[in-house]
């Protein structure tokens, strides 16, 4: 028992699109930002912005006496985490992702996200409290380790436990056994839970997730010739009250990253408020004469948005409407190998032992961010009937709220880590000195 109730764990889910970390036992997470950082290399930036520096230098001289031999070797670059340094546009500023292909490639970024959860967010001591951290199904052992050694070595946390994104969801719905449909930014992940444990030969994974479909919202709304302005490059003027006038600024050292990085918050913006699943599949004839929709983008214009409300969601059904979207070109030569949904979900279920597949029909649950959006459910329960065998008894669940379903991985941490059954569960420092970073293999499965 480590510390026991006094003392509450800390529960972190760093998704490939928002990083949510908070308390466990709350029904909510505390700090919600993007899992993206902005960082500079201090050899390109010029001294001409000395001033600037040394007023904001005293402040961060402090913070940085910790990490300034692991600058050293990285070339000096400087990171900005969390929403509102994002939001503030720097030159040269490049927006780094510390995954590739849903795995972490970039360990100082990650450092610099936990840090800035515990230290700007949450305002604790990882001291002090054990960590629960959320994993993807598809972590390597080298990176759980990696893992381990990160939270002991440098946080010093007391204890340390590593759930599947998969199994959390399924705990969040209060099953052990479901086959969960995981919609985030980079990837869909179907992954069946049996007795809380990931059935790993049957996981199935697709590169579409929530960032790809706003980028062919992009795409689609560029070759209409709307063009999103990023919310760095106007002023709006208020001319008369309530009568604004647009004035473009000019910042010719803003990264291309950068500029895509803001144009996609205003794109995933439109995409949750206008975009929905269709009853039926997608049908360019069918949908042409549908109403419009209305959107006001950050300088004032009014868009319409029509067919592609629709359009894009289907991408997550049918994923070759891409090959019909201007731009999205790159995505041709992987289009082939890319399943719908549904057969994903049939195919993982298929791959599965026989006396499961039943069970696993009539608990399909949607977690994250993508697979929330609206109708989805009734498109997917809709779709699977048609595939699935006679005998299945389709049931796709979704937690009522938007909220529960978008953290659903993390509030299943937050379940977990509050159990009083769970405590003999962590891995703790002592057991780490004891037998090394390979034991979290046998402490978290």
């Amino acid at each position: 028992m480590y510390g026991g109730d006094e003392v509450s764990a800390i529960v972190i889910d760093l998704g490939s699109h928002t990083c949510k970390a908070g308390y466990a036992g709350e029904d909510a997470p505390k700090a919600v930002f993007p899992s993206v950082v902005g960082a500079i290399d201090q050899m390109d930036v010029d001294e001409s912005d000395n001033g600037e520096k040394n007023s904001a230098s005293a402040a961060e001289s402090k913070n940085n006496l910790k990490n300034d031999d692991s600058d050293k070797a990285k070339g000096k670059r400087k990171l900005y985490v969390g929403s509102q340094s994002l939001g503030y546009r720097r030159d040269h500023m490049e927006v780094l992702s510390p995954f590739k292909d849903g795995i972490v490639a970039d360990w100082d970024i990650v450092d610099s996200i936990w840090d800035h959860a515990f230290r700007e967010c949450l305002l604790i001591d990882p001291k002090e409290h054990p960590m629960l951290l959320a994993e993807p199904s598809s972590n390597t052992q080298q990176q759980r380790e990696r893992t381990a050694e990160l939270m002991f070595e440098k946080y010093k946390a007391p204890a340390l436990f590593l759930g599947k994104n998969a199994v959390l969801t399924s705990f969040a719905s209060g099953r052990a056994t479901s086959l969960v449909v995981d919609g985030g930014g980079g990837s869909i992940t179907v992954a069946p839970v049996h007795d809380g444990y990931v059935l790993q030969k049957a996981v199935a994974t697709s590169p579409i997730g929530g960032e790809f479909l706003t980028d062919c919202l992009m795409k689609s709304l560029e070759s209409k010739g709307i063009m999103i302005k990023p919310r760095y490059s106007f002023r709006r003027k208020e001319i008369r009250p309530g009568e604004f006038q647009t004035v473009d600024l000019d910042f010719p050292n803003t990264t291309e990253s950068y500029k895509l990085y803001s144009q996609r918050v205003i794109a995933s913006d439109i995409k949750e408020s206008v975009c929905r699943a269709p009853d039926t599949p997608y049908d360019e004839s069918a949908y042409s004469n549908i109403p419009m929709t209305s959107y006001e983008l950050p300088d004032g214009q009014t868009i319409e948005i029509g067919a592609d409300r629709f359009k894009i969601p289907d991408i997550l059904f049918n994923p070759s409407l891409v090959q019909s979207i201007p731009g999205m070109e790159s995505f041709t030569e992987i289009a082939p190998s890319v399943r719908g949904l549904p057969q994903m979900v049939v195919e993982s279920i298929s791959k599965c032992d026989v006396d499961i597949r039943r069970e696993l029909f009539s608990s399909i649950l949607l977690a994250g961010g993508t697979a929330s959006m609206q109708q989805l459910k009734e498109r997917l329960e809709k779709d699977l009937l048609e595939e699935s065998p006679q005998a299945a008894r389709v049931k796709v669940l979704a937690s009522g709220n938007a909220t529960e379903r978008r953290f659903s991985v993390w509030i299943g941490g937050s379940i977990l880590a509050s159990l009083g059954s769970f405590q003999q569960m962590w891995f703790s420092k002592s057991e780490y000195e004891e037998h090394g970073a390979s034991y979290i293999q046998r402490k978290c499965p």
